[in-house]
């Protein structure tokens, strides 16, 4: 792993692949032990574009029937969140009557999750369950629960494995944190 480059930002590396796909095996691990046996057919439901790949990943390893779908929210300017969440592109998939993984990539302050479930309470999910690849703890304040977490991380600015800095790095295979 080397540094990045990304428009005008150095990032250096900050969390190896293999350590991603350790924290989305547990994940995984404990979602499938809660819809063991389940007769209903969930939703999984990404949040584009940066859970994208988290998602997948995290999909293929469910051993039970599931559907997935997506929602595009954004908060996020350059390096900074402007605090607004919006709805760029609505639910893909039906979610009335039934139970939703709600998938993030990493939540922060916890905006874009509280308003992600109240979308999809709105839309008629019977629950909602939260799944994060990552967790900043020390900015998140909201009163939601968090079902399943893959890793915490300090406040700081990372891009790879879906994050991006203004469009760039999500391809990273590898997460990097700016390098101050």
């Amino acid at each position: 792993m080397d540094r990045v480059i990304l428009h005008d930002k150095t990032f250096k590396p900050f969390i190896p692949h293999s350590r991603i796909l350790d924290a989305i095996d547990e994940i995984a691990e404990k979602i499938n032990m809660d819809f063991e046996g389940c007769e209903d057919v969930p939703v999984m439901v990404c949040t584009l574009n940066g859970a994208l790949p988290f998602t997948g990943e995290l999909f293929t390893k469910l051993k039970f029937n599931c559907e997935l779908g997506s929602v595009k929210l954004s908060s996020y300017r350059g390096t900074e969140s402007t605090g607004t969440v919006l709805t760029v592109q609505g639910l893909s998939e039906d979610v009335n009557g039934k139970r939703v993984i709600a998938c993030e990539d990493i939540v922060d302050t916890g905006n874009t999750i509280l308003a992600l479930k109240e979308l999809l309470l709105a839309n008629g999910a019977t629950e909602v369950r939260i799944c994060t690849m990552l967790l900043k703890p020390d900015v998140y304040n909201k009163d939601v629960k968090l079902d399943y977490v893959g890793m915490e991380i300090p406040n700081d600015f990372i891009v790879g494995y879906g994050l991006d800095y203004d469009g760039l790095g999500r391809n990273l295979k590898d997460i990097y944190v700016l390098d101050k």
